[in-house]
């Protein structure tokens, strides 16, 4: 098939090319045709502007200009950055670059054409153009009339070859182009034909026939991706056996008087929702997000209890021991007395301990089983397991997930809990394959924690006072955006604020300093002597975002925090207020960071997680948000997950009626695979 052929058939493409394509995720003619111009970049000659009809609202625009003087400077705390000034017969304008595109600037030269692409804002005498990609001027292409897509480069490949390449490719297309979505869902829909999407996303007749052709390749995108996770979890949940679990009985019963609180509102409608879907003959496959301390573990607790009460087995899977061993205690003094056996499996146990609990679990003298990744081991075989759940899903990926669902004969209920607020539409397209349960609120008892934002001048006053919460027997954290000290950022590490503050304010305290480069065994003791009240202050990184529950920390200090997501900030916040003490959350951000101060007010002002993550997505984008790949699902090409919400929910709606068609997943697995191959490996592995 023409479209699997490798790109060097195509004329000028040869090894050294092919690479510089390879290197854009361009392999094959058919991964050419897909390779869509930049959003938002394509030329429209007759319409280009002048420098001075360029509007000043930080939009991104295109204009030709000539490059008139080039020049390095030297910002704010050392950062290096250049200047490169350009004109044309209306005006001048500044564009800057920063970091490693500094060096790209270096090879303009005064006198050169070119086509800028860039955020333009007003300056003190010329406008300025910043997030700058610059190219050659073309004359050659002034002289068609047709609008002309700008495609990202790599190497040494210009506009000039891709476009060549691709209209060569839409050739070959012309002869023989497969549809990549049901016929009745392109009628139903009104979506243009694959070949005139094709031709019209690379070479439009029109700005409507663009905008048609990107619609139609948004929708693909997202209706094959739901399509994919909606065959994953008919495959590997909806038929398989389950265990259809009675109706809540004694062991509920006892577990919810030993309860320390009475069941919120909210936490009562969960339940409701997971003891209904453990109840039906069908496997349970449901997300519990529950806000930062809104009591997620009492509903793992009582899930388990009905596994037991039931006959059957459960187990609880964390991503670190400390927080395992945290799981551990704490659903032993809920689970116990009502006569539920509890153990407990980590990686460092000791081998005749652990072949012990392995024969008692394999012969059913243990109820509920708490671990780490450890729990995928082989050896690890239950007696009748009906329940897995997974704690802080985000660092399991979705194969992680089948694993341990697959412990069973039957297919087990999954329960899936995270603390990470993910906002619903987010939530369809990275759990497409789970139910979702949502659960806000703290439990009774649990003040709000305070927030307070500062800048750089209020530091010594901020650390003055966190001596006092120490010396009244609190603890602290203090959170920073790096490990070591960096040449290009100016931001604060944690090796430098811990010498500053263990030599410093906090001398004689017990203060430790947390990383991501310490080995595992050092960062678990240092978590369990933090934990244990043996050190005081713990400055770290951000590797405490999902941590132990210490209600005597009532204090945290986030360093730089105008360099972290709201949605982070919320997630590090929720390590105090655990108690029934005042806590505190105080953000620093950098003294030149004026307007971080106030997108920093957002979270001083709400404590609702998910409301937060809405905004982090507004204001950073979903890539830098939540990641796609860690959850073993593609990257999205074209299509984006805020702004495309409604054709999520609508493609979503479309895929299961598509699917629910007799025969129709043989047709659809040509089509998803089609569209993202092996990048969409979970689907065939099952």
């Amino acid at each position: 098939m023409w479209w699997q052929e490798a790109v060097t058939v195509l004329k000028g493409i040869g090894p050294k090319k092919a690479q510089e394509l390879a290197n854009l995720g361009v392999f094959t003619v058919g991964d050419l045709l897909e390779y869509y111009p930049r959003q938002e970049a394509y030329l429209d000659y007759g319409n280009l502007k002048k420098i001075k009809e360029l509007a000043v609202d930080g939009s991104r625009q295109i204009f030709c200009a000539t490059v008139y003087s080039v020049r390095s400077s030297f910002g704010a705390h050392g950062k290096r950055y250049t200047v490169v000034t350009v004109r044309d017969e209306t005006a001048y304008a500044s564009l800057y670059f920063f970091l490693s595109q500094r060096f790209s600037a270096q090879k303009l030269k005064p006198g050169m054409e070119i086509l800028v692409m860039g955020r333009v804002r007003p300056g003190r005498t010329a406008r300025t153009v910043s997030e700058v990609q610059v190219q050659p001027f073309e004359a050659q292409e002034q002289k068609k009339p047709e609008i002309l897509p700008v495609y990202a480069l790599s190497g040494n490949l210009t506009q000039s070859n891709l476009r060549h390449w691709m209209r060569e490719a839409l050739e070959k297309a012309e002869q023989d182009l497969p549809e990549s979505l049901p016929v009745s869902v392109i009628e139903k829909c009104k979506l243009p034909n694959r070949l005139t999407a094709l031709k019209n996303i690379h070479f439009p007749d029109s700005w409507e026939a663009l905008k048609q052709a990107k619609r139609r390749f948004i929708f693909e995108e997202l209706f094959l991706l739901q399509c994919g996770l909606l065959f994953y979890r008919q495959q590997n949940h909806d038929q398989r056996q389950g265990v259809q679990h009675g109706a809540d009985g004694e062991k509920i019963r006892q577990v919810m008087e030993h309860l320390p609180f009475v069941l919120t509102k909210q936490q009562q409608q969960v339940w409701g929702e997971i003891s209904a879907d453990m109840e039906k003959a069908l496997p349970m496959h449901r997300i519990l997000q529950g806000d930062v301390g809104s009591g997620k573990t009492v509903i793992s607790a009582l899930a388990l209890a009905k596994a037991v009460e039931n006959g059957c087995q459960g187990c609880i899977m964390a991503p670190t021991e400390i927080l395992a061993q945290q799981h551990f205690e704490t659903l032993s003094e809920l689970l116990q007395p009502a006569g539920i056996r509890v153990a407990l499996l980590v990686g460092g146990m000791r081998v005749k301990a652990r072949r012990e609990l392995l024969l008692n679990l394999e012969l059913g003298l243990i109820d509920v089983l708490v671990g780490t990744h450890a729990l995928l081991q082989e050896d690890v075989r239950f007696a009748r397991l009906s329940l897995a759940v997974t704690d802080e899903q985000h660092r399991f990926g979705v194969e992680q997930r089948a694993r341990l669902a697959n412990k069973s004969v039957v297919a087990p209920d999954v329960l899936v809990m995270t603390a990470t607020p993910i906002p619903r539409t987010l939530a369809l397209t990275v759990y497409g394959d789970l139910d979702i349960s949502l659960m806000k609120g703290r439990p009774p008892g649990r003040k709000p924690v305070q927030t307070l934002c500062y800048n750089d001048e209020k530091r010594r006053e901020v650390y003055e006072g966190m001596l006092r919460q120490v010396q009244e027997g609190r603890q602290a954290y203090v959170v920073c955006p790096l490990i070591e000290e960096s040449e290009t950022l100016q931001v604060r590490s944690a090796e430098s604020v811990y010498e500053e503050l263990s030599s410093g304010v906090l001398r004689g305290v017990s203060c430790a300093l947390l990383h991501g480069r310490l080995k595992n065994a050092e960062k678990e003791a240092i978590m369990a002597d933090f934990a244990a009240g043996k050190i005081k202050v713990l400055v770290s990184t951000t590797v405490i975002e999902v941590g132990v529950n210490v209600p005597n920390a009532t204090l945290i200090v986030i360093e730089n925090a105008e360099r972290f997501g709201l949605a982070q900030l919320h997630q590090l916040r929720g390590r105090v207020g655990r108690g029934a003490q005042q806590s505190y959350c105080v953000l620093l951000a950098g003294a030149d960071a004026p307007e971080a101060l106030a997108r920093l007010q957002v979270l001083r002002d709400s404590e609702d997680g998910f409301y937060l993550a809405e905004k982090d997505l507004e204001q950073r984008g979903v890539g830098q948000l939540f990641g796609l790949r860690q959850h073993g699902l593609p990257d999205l090409r074209i299509a984006d997950i805020i702004r495309d919400t409604e054709t999520i929910v609508q493609v979503r709606k479309l895929a299961q009626e598509e699917l629910a068609k007799p025969g129709a997943w043989q047709n659809i697995q040509k089509l998803v695979e089609m569209q993202f191959g092996q990048r969409f490996a979970m689907i065939f592995n099952t």
